[in-house]
């Protein structure tokens, strides 16, 4: 006996073993350090310990294998619940699944070239010949078990019993090592990749034509110098099968909208990132993020923004639909994670807010987040603090939208208008009453007591609810109004996918809401990447969502921009295609600003106002933001008061000759009466907000 094999360890002594977690984003059995075991149902076979969410990227890893291509497939599954073993087993599952190389078990090389009587090439596993797969069969006995551990779920036990692509003779029989392979498709993947798939069905679903897509795939694989893999190798037929899967498939999968539901979650694991069934005690939670989604998460959240889109349909859909968006480099919202609930998302946030942070960071460990964007003060702040380790801040873009399309709407002299929207501003930042919100309403409700209607409307649906906004926006810093464009952007492009009249039957099917999102909708934003990425298909992107008024504000000079310092109330900006025009906006450099463009005129966030808004922050010709006042003015608070907490006195000593300049900034806007004063009364929880803060512009 070898000397090495007496130090094997035992199975008892497993857990004992490292957890391997390799930093690239797939990784297969080379990047990992294997052990044998000894004694147990695992003697001899090759074991490690990882992560068990990163086990999808190892399967990814080990099909990429260069000498022998392969598709491992699902050979076996079995699931046990938590509780249901008294005393388990140090190897006990509470998953186990077997992957077989999509090669094997079965050979059935012989009797398709017509040598021999078959008489050898009866199915290993006993399950009678796989229609449609008699021609991959070749015999290969690589296969591997991954165990989640009944006493440790976050770990997954790999099992290699046989590494080597090999037939039963031990020779190689696919891949580059097989002679008689070479030349035929047995020496790539048997089958086509899942990202390859996700991207033809992405074509098909925003139209593409199959002869548009073939076109496509010859020139992409002609450019990187000709085919080298199973994808390169595409053809006709593969689209024929995936078309044919998208013309037969179906959201209503049972009559009973409920029983839908479960068999697509079922059906769709890789999909669901998260699910709670309806209970007597507990909201019905579904979390959806598809594989390309969290790819977008991973690289455009990366010490970027996030942020929720909330209650999107509550008035429509049977459960309302939250977002959780990030944003490219060409500033539009891309959707990277759908919740449907039962219930208001934010009262349940803790749920699985927390899986999500985990699962980004186990596939990039240095992964941050800027800034989170939470659009509703009863959000639990604190658990999307203490997962994310980012600062919060407050989108008050729906508030905005609503208040200006009911003004629009309302009431129809511009002047009044404009009036009203700043009476607004001052309830909404008590920048006129001090700490009580009180006094600015009564006064709003008295100066405009004979705008009935729109009184009728803030009464009911605001009023109710304005002291938790007021005393939100005390709390947190308010984000500036630069990504309010592309939540919009979105927010528009959801509305005009869903509540087209043709889907009115459809609305209280939350099973077609999920069918909806997962197909169609998340093709659009992929083929906006991957156009924006490419250069291909551009003509074939929505011109209206392509890019949002943030963007759009980037491209106008700046000499365009007629600012009177003289008169800060009105500002204009010079139409490009025609210098002859203009636009006029009120109140610029505000959250608050009006403009008369067609596209303000319908209650959305204009170019002109984002435009003025950088002017405005840059040349401080205006009064900075009500929001960035109250911010600034929580910092100038602290710094004057120096709180016990030392994380909060680090970040005011860092940022203490920074805030200097700021606060002789702006002495000089206070004496020239362009900044409001406001209430140097903080709510405590801004203290809590503060930690690792970069200045807010």
């Amino acid at each position: 006996m070898k000397s090495h094999e007496s130090k094997m360890p035992r199975m008892e002594d497993i857990l004992n073993l490292p957890v391997q977690d390799p930093p690239c984003v797939e990784f297969s059995a080379a990047n990992l350090k294997w052990v044998k075991v000894e004694g147990g149902r695992q003697g001899g076979d090759d074991i490690a310990l990882i992560p068990f969410a990163r086990v999808e990227e190892f399967v990814k890893g080990e099909s990429s294998n260069a000498e022998c291509p392969a598709s491992f497939r699902i050979e076996s599954r079995r699931k046990r619940s938590e509780g249901s073993i008294s005393k388990p087993r140090v190897d006990g599952y509470l998953e186990y699944t077997l992957y077989w190389c999509s090669y094997g078990p079965e050979d059935y090389r012989d009797s398709e070239s017509g040598n021999g009587d078959g008489s050898n090439v009866k199915p290993a596993t006993g399950k009678g010949s796989r229609p449609g797969r008699r021609h991959m069969m070749r015999g290969c006995l690589c296969h591997f078990t991954v165990k989640r551990l009944y006493t440790r779920p976050l770990l997954a036990l790999i099992i290699y019993n046989q590494r080597k692509h090999v037939d039963k003779t031990g020779a190689p029989c696919h891949g580059i090592l097989d002679r008689d392979a070479v030349g035929t498709r047995a020496m790539y993947a048997p089958r086509i990749s899942e990202d390859l798939r996700q991207k033809v069905m992405s074509m098909l679903y925003v139209g593409i034509s199959l002869d548009n897509i073939i076109q496509h795939h010859i020139e992409v694989v002609q450019g990187h110098g000709g085919p080298h893999n199973r994808d390169d190798f595409l053809t006709r037929n593969d689209v024929r099968n995936m078309e044919r899967v998208i013309r037969n498939s179906s959201h209503e999968l049972h009559v009973d909208d409920e029983c839908s539901v479960k068999m697509w979650v079922q059906r769709h694991h890789k999909h669901v990132f998260f699910f709670q069934d309806y209970s007597a005690s507990e909201p019905f939670i579904l979390v959806i993020q598809t594989d390309w989604q969290l790819q977008q998460m991973l690289h455009y959240g990366n010490n970027g923004l996030m942020s929720f889109h909330s209650t999107f349909g509550s008035k429509k859909l049977k459960y309302p639909l939250s977002t959780l968006l990030v944003f490219d480099s060409s500033h539009n919202a891309i959707p990277v994670a759908w919740i449907i609930t039962s219930s208001f998302v934010g009262q349940f946030v803790h749920k699985w807010i927390g899986l999500l942070a985990e699962r980004i960071r186990t596939k990039d460990p240095r992964w941050r987040l800027s800034a989170f964007l939470v659009d509703d003060p009863s959000f639990d702040i604190s658990t999307i603090r203490e997962n994310f380790q980012c600062r919060i801040l407050l989108c008050v873009w729906h508030v905005r939208r609503a208040w200006i399309k009911n003004l629009l709407k309302k009431c129809y002299n511009v002047e009044v208008q404009q009036e009203m929207f700043k009476h607004l501003s001052w309830i909404l930042y008590s920048s006129r009453s001090g700490p009580n919100s009180v006094d600015t309403i009564e006064e709003f409700m008295q100066v405009f007591v004979d705008q009935c209607a729109f009184m009728d409307y803030f009464k009911s649906q605001w009023l109710p609810h304005i002291e938790l906004w007021v005393t939100g926006i005390r709390s947190l810093p308010v984000t500036t109004p630069e990504p309010l464009a592309a939540i919009e952007t979105y927010h528009l492009r959801l509305k005009s996918k869903l509540f087209h009249e043709q889907n009115v039957n459809f609305w209280p099917r939350v099973d077609w809401l999920i069918h909806t999102l997962t197909t169609e909708f998340h093709s659009l934003y992929w083929l906006d990447q991957y156009s924006m990425e490419t250069g291909y298909f551009e003509n074939l992107r929505d011109d209206s969502f392509s890019t949002n008024a943030w963007s759009q504000a980037l491209h106008i000079p700046d000499v365009n921009v007629i600012l009177d310092e003289q008169n800060l109330q009105l500002a204009k900006i010079i139409l490009q295609a025609d210098r002859t025009l203009a636009y006029t906006i009120w109140n610029p450099g505000s959250e608050f600003s009006l403009c008369d463009c067609p596209w303000s005129r319908l209650g959305n966030v204009c170019e002109h106002v984002i435009k003025l808004a950088m002017v405005c922050k840059s040349r401080q010709v205006a009064r900075p933001l009500l929001a960035a006042q109250v911010y600034r003015q929580a910092l100038l608070s602290l710094l004057q008061n120096p709180p016990d907490d030392p994380l909060v006195l680090e970040h005011a000593i860092v940022h203490a000759t920074r805030l200097q300049q700021d606060i002789k900034g702006l002495e000089e806007l206070s004496n020239s009466g362009l900044l409001q004063p406001l209430p140097l009364e903080v709510n405590p929880h801004m203290a809590h907000n503060l930690q690792l803060f970069p200045r807010l512009p």
